[in-house]
């Protein structure tokens, strides 16, 4: 079977679960390749945990430009393998540095680019989330090796275990000074909750909540779900929340297994970062609120009245004091 190249997301330590799912959507194609962009010691720690969800080669590009350059070292990369392999596609999780990646790595190649998908069948042929979430449509490329931007959530991570062969890459020093440099690093201020984009349960608040103090109450669902917290354009604008939290289409986008919506109406920018979540959840004083036309379950009430009863008997039926 082909190679199917997967880009390699990680912080260093550990691989991120959004490299996880393309390794699953991989196999539909063929035989999953990862390719690992990162410092002088990288690949050692992150080999098992790769070749443990399916990868049978792993190409480790490793120097210390990767941790000062941003993008550039990732698609030299790419390109390398890309034309030394001829993958049946090249798959990028479709994140703001990965959709970068990938268009780049597309102009390149001179190849075929799909963003945002969120389904792959064993044909090729994407489902794709298109102009603000308006439309779902079904793509394919038809020009050179495909380049698959997917969205975090899409696909379930599966353990697959293999024996990985490992491949050294050399890659030509890049030049600083034509490519976005790293000047400083800041660790998220996440706390013990999941990274949003990696969530199974995603609960958000928005206009509604009304003021900073009013996120408490989605905080605390939040919590008691073991999820993560997300807010809307509109909260993050008012000052309510950090932007790193915004959920939409300028924020990150999201398909968890829940998805709760606590004082959203529901501007597609908005909805184009969070309906494909598996089930959705809005909770809205107004009936006509836009988001009650993508969620699964609607709750026309005051959030301050409904969040905390839900967070009391989840808390109770999970045993948690």
């Amino acid at each position: 079977m082909p190679d199917v190249l997967v880009l390699v997301d990680h912080d260093g330590e550990r691989v991120h679960k959004s490299t996880y799912e393309l390794l699953a959507a991989a196999r539909r194609l063929g035989d999953p390749a990862a390719l690992l962009v990162g410092t002088p010691g990288t690949a050692a720690r992150l080999k098992d945990s790769l070749a443990r969800h399916g990868a049978t080669s792993v190409y480790a590009a490793e120097s210390t430009q990767a941790g000062e350059v941003l993008g550039s070292p990732a698609v030299e990369a790419l390109e390398s393998v890309a034309r030394k392999v001829s993958p049946a596609a090249v798959l990028v999780s479709a994140t703001t540095d990965g959709k970068e990646v990938a268009g780049r790595l597309a102009a390149r190649l001179d190849s075929g680019l799909l963003i945002d998908a969120v389904d792959l069948d064993a044909s090729g042929v994407v489902t794709q989330i298109v102009f603000g979430g308006s439309y779902t449509v079904r793509s394919e490329v038809t020009h050179g090796v495909p380049v698959i931007a997917l969205r975090p959530g899409a696909f379930e991570p599966q353990e697959h275990p293999v024996e990985a062969v490992e491949h050294k890459l050399v890659l030509a020093p890049i030049d600083p000074a034509a490519s976005a440099r790293v000047i400083a690093r800041r660790a998220p201020l996440a706390g013990d909750r999941p990274a949003l984009t990696e969530a199974s349960v995603v609960v958000s608040g928005g206009r509604g909540v009304a003021g900073a103090e009013g996120f408490k109450v989605v905080e605390e669902l939040a919590d008691v779900l073991g999820g993560a917290v997300g807010a809307s354009r509109a909260a993050v604008d008012a000052g309510y929340y950090p932007h790193q939290y915004q959920v939409g289409q300028t924020g990150k986008s999201v398909s968890p297994q829940l998805y709760i919506a606590l004082g959203i109406s529901g501007a597609i920018q908005h909805l184009a970062g969070m309906q494909t979540s598996k089930t959705i959840v809005a909770v809205n004083k107004d009936p006509e609120a836009p988001v009650f036309g993508v969620a699964d379950y609607g709750v026309v009430g005051d959030l301050f009245s409904v969040a905390p009863q839900l967070t009391q008997e989840v808390a109770a039926r999970r045993g948690i004091a």
